[in-house]
């Protein structure tokens, strides 16, 4: 696949991704954290606003990629 073909469907892919990612890691956090210590909180929310940038990553990386010769 052409790199110019990537990017559109990369970025469509990313978006849906994050959308995606973070409306399960809040509804993770609203069922199981509520009665859990704030350290608990903190530790579950720092974790679930990193967690997103490696498959994000991937994507961009394929996205990138150069065309084959």
């Amino acid at each position: 696949m052409r790199q110019k073909y990537r990017k559109p469907i990369g970025t469509v892919l990313l978006v849906v991704w994050v959308i995606f990612y973070s409306l399960t890691a809040m509804t993770i956090g609203a069922a199981k954290l509520p009665g859990t210590s704030g350290l608990v909180q903190l530790a579950y929310y720092a974790v679930a606003g990193i967690a997103w940038v490696i498959p994000a990553g991937a994507i961009i990386w394929w996205m990138a990629r150069p065309d084959r010769a």
